[in-house]
């Protein structure tokens, strides 16, 4: 119980460590090229710490100077995608230290508290873990809202074309007149379009960036027009069309299969359900899992065979539109 307890506390102080950061640099946040420009110190240069210096200023700094050595590794510049696709405002470098950091704290907090190196080692997988996954979470909500409003915005473009805007200048109109995220990724094509970037390298580095299928075939339609012509409007129109009913079908899918997703997570859920009733009222019966060998090799085999179910639901209720 008091292993549970510290894990909690950790675990939540982490949470709040990491929230007020994010809110912090989303205050802060910069455009893509910015980035690029900090990481090969062409900007940010002369920037100093002294005693005025604000607390968020010093903790950007040091992250700064942290991460320099690792900006060339390559596992550092794939996990700058990453954090583009989530929308964090923070280099791969940077966030890296960042969840070593928390995940120290975090670690160290436990050891403390219970003097055991397990536990310790434990909770500071378990915050590695619960950081990294909030960044995976963030990435899919904000591909899946992206996704949702890119029939609008095609919509947008094409009444604009149509009104004799050109497609850069109708890029501008996304960008100025709709939310983000989609208008956010507009804008970063169009600061990238005016620093001399081809649209075509833009446009590419927008779809890595977003990772859609559905925008894929947008930008492999833009560039098709811009190499044989044609109505632009028009394919965008018919594009349109297209998403909006992949999104009606995703959706009445995704209400059809719930009830297979439920099974899932109560697949999932219901043995530590059992294990909690268990310890409070059956301790004995419980602690034969796991004093006993024939009880431990149960619960090995017991957590495959979970995973192996779940797995399988999944790949049931999964269904490609």
């Amino acid at each position: 119980m008091v292993v549970a307890i510290v894990a909690l506390m950790a675990a939540m102080l982490t949470f709040l460590l990491m929230t007020l950061l994010i809110i912090y640099v989303r205050q802060q946040r910069r455009m893509n090229i910015f980035y690029r420009l900090r990481r090969y110190n062409i900007v940010e240069a002369g920037v100093t710490i002294d005693e005025q210096t604000p607390l968020g200023d010093r903790i950007r700094f040091w992250l700064k100077r942290a991460a320099a050595p690792l900006a060339e590794l390559r596992p550092i510049q794939a996990l700058d995608l990453k954090m583009r696709q989530a929308g964090i405002p923070l280099l791969g470098g940077e966030f890296m230290i960042f969840l070593f950091g928390s995940t120290g704290i975090a670690a160290l907090v436990t050891w403390l508290l219970t003097l055991d190196g397990s536990n310790a080692f434990l909770i500071g997988l378990l915050t590695a873990g619960l950081i990294w996954g909030m960044v995976t979470i963030r990435i899919s909500r904000r591909r899946t809202a992206f996704t949702e409003q890119l029939g609008d915005c095609l919509i947008t473009v094409a009444n604009a074309l149509r009104a004799g805007y050109s497609f850069q200048q109708a890029m501008e109109v996304v960008a100025k007149e709709m939310e983000p995220p989609i208008s956010d990724e507009f804008a970063q094509v169009t600061r990238e379009v005016a620093m001399s970037v081809p649209l075509e390298s833009a446009l590419e580095g927008m779809n890595n960036r977003v990772g859609s299928a559905d925008f894929d075939l947008v930008v492999t339609a833009v560039l098709i027009q811009r190499e044989v012509g044609g109505n632009l409007a028009q394919i965008l129109d018919t594009i349109s069309d297209t998403i909006h009913e992949r999104i009606r079908m995703k959706r009445e899918i995704y209400a059809l299969t719930a009830q297979g997703r439920l099974s899932a997570w109560v697949l999932i859920l219901m043995p530590f359900g059992l294990a909690l009733i268990m310890y409070l009222f059956n301790r004995e019966s419980l602690m034969l899992l796991i004093t006993e060998p024939l009880g431990r090799m149960a619960l090995l085999v017991s957590f495959f065979l979970e995973i192996i179910g779940y797995v399988v639901i999944q790949r049931i209720v999964h269904v490609d539109v």
